[in-house]
């Protein structure tokens, strides 16, 4: 029994010696960083901008794959199943961790057993934009639209999980209209339909309308966060525009799968904790019209359950599903 006792203990003590190893060594090879959304969307935006800076960092490659589908469930899934090495990542927001849950009927993972997290990156807002040809200018204008016609005005949103979908529910609810809500299968897709005038409306993220909102091509009618856009510091507020406590915000940040050795996401951690705070990299988020974020994998977890509270609630209240 002494003899089993002491062996075991020399295993543990090896364990030990070998895990600051393994941060040290990490990583050795390419890394793939899963981003759950067709490329050319917000979340592909912000994942590019980690991949090419994390590569620098780590002095490997990160490559992105893009495995979009029923608003971020596949890829995520597929996430789960990675070997919890370090060598899959997984770009996660609002609607992969904390809408999905509970939207779908089995999106086949469970964000807080099925990941570790390892921080946040960055917060952007949803935004009320419009063709230019769509005569109302303000939400007021939307709203009395919409009550003199029921379900005659389209409003484009991604699909079904995410941040724009949801926010296209609860503009419904709250505002006590009926509108047909035209769901895209992503956010690059809903800008250029948008564009051509398909759609007259749409809520959507800025990353990929940034440009032709500047432009003029597309018009921003309100911003659905707490304050005003600094890349848009001329559109209100929905609560600016005659509906307080309206705000749908979208957190993005890191997962690696449930089991990836500590040393391992500690590393991740630090160099995304960096990467995020750079000169480089808060710029660009500006530009997409975000905010950058930045957290502990306990800080981020935390976020996670917050945001989840959140959104459960608005799912149920609405009684939403999706099979």
């Amino acid at each position: 029994m002494r003899k089993q006792v002491l062996v075991a203990a020399f295993a543990l003590a090896a364990l030990g010696e070998g895990l600051p190893a393994l941060a040290q060594d990490f990583p050795t090879h390419t890394i793939t960083m899963i981003v759950p959304f067709p490329a050319g969307g917000g979340v592909d935006a912000g994942g590019r901008i980690v991949a090419e800076k994390l590569s620098a960092a780590l002095g490997q490659q990160v490559i992105v794959d893009n495995r979009g589908g029923a608003a971020g469930v596949l890829g995520t899934r597929i996430a789960a199943k990675a070997a919890p090495d370090g060598y899959t990542l997984v770009m996660s927001h609002t609607g992969t961790l904390a809408i999905n849950p509970t939207l779908y009927a089995n999106p086949g993972y469970d964000p807080r057993k099925d990941f570790s997290p390892i921080g946040l990156i960055s917060s952007t807002p949803i935004v009320l934009m419009a063709h230019p040809s769509f005569p109302g200018k303000t939400i007021a204008d939307v709203i009395a639209m919409a009550k003199k016609a029921p379900g005659k005005i389209n409003l484009g949103t991604p699909p079904a999980g995410t941040g724009g979908y949801l926010a296209g529910e609860l503009f419904k609810a709250t505002a006590g209209i009926e509108a047909t809500l035209v769901r895209y299968n992503g956010t690059a897709q809903l800008t250029n339909d948008l564009l051509g005038g398909h759609v007259p409306l749409a809520f959507n993220v800025m990353a990929p309308a940034m440009g032709n909102l500047q432009a003029g091509n597309l018009r921003a009618v309100a911003v659905l966060g707490p304050t005003r856009s600094s890349q848009l510091p001329d559109v209100p507020t929905a609560s600016e525009s005659g509906l307080p406590g309206f705000e749908a915000m979208l957190h993005y940040g890191l997962m690696v799968p449930a089991g990836t050795p500590r040393p391992i996401i500690e590393r991740l951690s630090k160099e995304l904790r960096a990467l995020v705070t750079s000169d480089a990299v808060t710029q660009r988020i500006f530009a997409d019209g975000g905010d950058p974020l930045t957290s502990t994998p306990e800080e981020y977890a935390k976020d996670i359950d917050r945001e989840e509270i959140k959104w459960s609630a608005l799912i149920r209240k609405l009684n939403l599903k999706v099979e």
